[in-house]
Parts: C-alpha cells; structure tokens; sequence
C-alpha cells in the first residue's frame, strides 16, 4: 500500500496537503511551496556564481516536474520522465542546499543547472510518509 503524498513545505513536521490537480499552477516565485522556492533559489544563485543569467519559473515546466515528482513518490522510483525536457532527478536528500550539491558533483546534472541556453525551469520535492523526499528540475 502507497503511502499518501504532500508537497514538501518544510521537511520537519510538515502538514500533511495533497496538492489539487485541477488548481492551475501561478509562474510567480511568490505562489510556489517553499521548498520549490528554495531549489529556484539555490539553483539561480548557483547559476549566478558562474556567471549565468538566473532561470525563469515557468507554468508549464512546473506543471510537469510536479506531475513526474509526484508519480516518482507514489511509485517510489527514481526515473527520468518521457517528457522532451532536461531534468535533474534526486532522492533522499533533506534540504534543497543538499540536492543542490549533489546535482552540482554529478558532471550530467551539473551540466543542465549550468547550461546557458536554457532559460526556463520548473522545479517540485514529494515526501513519502516515512521520509523519503523526492526532487525533481526540469529545464529548457
């Protein structure tokens, strides 16, 4: 039996909230959870430190990397979607600075949060019950 899903807002004793499937996502960094705020934040500030231009939130990228970090959680599988996007995929990391650094030592995730042609992101963590966060970074 799967344990149910919630949007990781802080990954110590978060509320349990199911995200609405029909709620149409905002592009603005202001309506994301705060942990989707954290990985767009560490990503452009990483970004910035090699001198390139921060990533834009995008609705429709954001859509998606909820969608594919949610059927990861539920299925507890990391794999990459189907979907045409660049993506970084973590699992088991507790914060977005520690995601961060591991996409960063990893020389094919690196290469997507440090590719300059890409100007969009869309960005989304899962908890399961016991713990486990699921990360998700889709580019283009």
């Amino acid at each position: 039996m799967l344990a149910s899903l919630f949007v990781v807002a802080a990954l110590s004793a978060a509320p349990e909230a199911k995200p609405n499937p029909e709620a149409k996502p905002k592009t603005e960094a202001t309506d994301l959870h705060a942990i989707e705020k954290r990985i767009l934040q560490e990503t452009n500030r990483v970004r910035r430190r090699h001198g390139l231009r921060p990533l834009r939130l995008d609705h429709g990228l954001l859509s998606s990397a909820r969608r594919h970090t949610s059927w990861m959680t539920r299925r507890r599988s990391l794999q990459h979607t189907s979907a045409p996007v660049a993506e970084n995929i973590a699992m088991g990391q507790h914060t977005a600075p520690q995601v961060l650094d591991d996409w960063m030592n990893s020389p094919g995730h690196r290469a997507n949060i440090l590719n300059a042609g890409y100007t969009k992101i869309g960005v989304s963590a899962y908890q399961t019950k016991s713990g486990t966060v699921f990360w998700c970074q889709q580019f283009d």
